[in-house]
C-alpha cells in the first residue's frame, strides 16, 4: 500500500465551529488554501478568498456556494499594500465585520545553495511570504481592534529549523513566526489572537507531481510514515480560528507527522 496517498478528511466540528464568523483566506486558489476555503465554509464561516489566479479562485468560490456556503472571490496580490488594504476593506464592506484570517499565500524557490541564490529570487520569496503576511496582518488587525478576532499565519517546519538549499524560504518562514509572536504580544489585550502553523511534507500539487517512490522516501523519514493532507492543515487553521482555541496565542503548531521530533526508526 502506498501510505503517502492515504485520504484523510478530518471532521471539523459539526458545521457550527465557525458559525457566523467572517474569514479571509489568502492563497485560496489551490492546495492548502483551497482546502481551507472549503473547510472554513463547511464549518459555517463566510469566506473571502484571495489569490492571484483569478479563474481558479472563482472556481473554488463557485464550488462552495454550490453546496450552500458563502464565498466571495477577491483577486489580490498580498504583497501589494493597496491590494491588501482593499481585500480587508472588501470583506468588511460585504459582511460588516472580520473575525478570522488565514494568511496562507506564499512562494518558494528551487533548492539552491545560499551563495548561488539570485538576489531577485531572495527578494521575491521574502516579499510574498514575509512582507505579504505583515501587510495582511496590519489591515486585518485594524479591522479587529474593536471586536477581537483570530489570525493564523502560514509558516513551515522550515520556519523552525533549517532546510538545505532553501535559504530565502527558510528566512521568510522564520520571519513569519517572529511576526506572529510579536503581533500576539501587541494585541492580546484587544482580544486578537495570532498563531502560526508549520506544515511538514504535505501532499499538495508539488508533491503530487513526484513519482510514488520519491513520495515514499519522504514519508519513510516521518514517524507517521505518510504524507499529510491539505485538509489536515486546513482543519488545524480552522480550529485555531475558532472559540475552541480561545486561550492559544503566539503559538506555532507543527503539522508534520512527527518530523521535528527526530528521525523515525528504520
Amino acid at each position: 500500500m502506498d501510505t503517502t496517498q492515504i485520504s484523510v478528511r478530518p471532521v471539523v466540528g459539526d458545521g457550527r465551529l465557525l458559525q457566523g464568523k467572517v474569514a479571509i483566506i489568502t492563497g485560496a486558489s489551490r492546495g492548502i488554501g483551497a482546502a481551507a476555503a472549503r473547510v472554513f465554509a463547511a464549518a459555517g464561516a463566510a469566506v473571502v478568498l484571495a489569490a492571484r489566479a483569478e479563474s481558479d479562485l472563482r472556481q473554488v468560490a463557485k464550488e462552495i456556494t454550490a453546496v450552500g456556503g458563502t464565498a466571495l472571490a477577491v483577486p489580490a496580490y498580498v504583497s501589494d499594500p493597496d491590494a491588501a488594504e482593499r481585500l480587508v476593506a472588501t470583506a468588511v464592506e460585504a459582511f460588516g465585520h472580520l473575525d478570522a484570517a488565514f494568511n496562507n499565500a506564499g512562494q518558494g524557490h528551487m533548492p539552491t545553495p545560499l551563495a548561488d541564490l539570485a538576489l531577485g529570487d531572495f527578494d521575491t520569496v521574502l516579499r510574498v511570504n514575509a512582507r505579504g503576511v505583515f501587510l495582511m496582518m496590519r489591515h486585518q488587525i485594524r479591522a479587529m481592534l474593536t471586536t477581537g478576532g483570530a489570525i493564523v499565519n502560514m509558516s513551515s517546519t522550515a520556519g523552525l529549523a533549517g532546510a538545505p538549499g532553501m535559504s530565502a524560504y527558510t528566512a521568510a518562514k522564520h520571519a513569519v513566526i517572529g511576526l506572529t509572536q510579536t503581533a500576539a504580544l501587541d494585541y492580546g489585550k484587544q482580544g486578537i489572537r495570532v498563531n502560526a502553523i508549520a506544515p511538514g511534507p504535505i501532499l499538495t500539487h508539488n508533491l503530487a507531481g513526484a513519482d510514488i517512490s520519491a513520495r515514499a522516501r519522504i514519508a519513510n523519514h516521518l514517524p507517521l510514515a505518510r504524507l499529510g493532507s491539505s485538509e489536515e492543515v486546513a482543519a488545524t487553521a480552522a480550529w485555531l480560528c475558532s472559540d475552541q482555541a480561545s486561550f492559544i496565542s503566539g503559538a506555532t503548531i507543527p503539522i508534520d507527522g512527527g518530523k521535528l521530533a527526530g528521525a523515525a526508526a528504520l
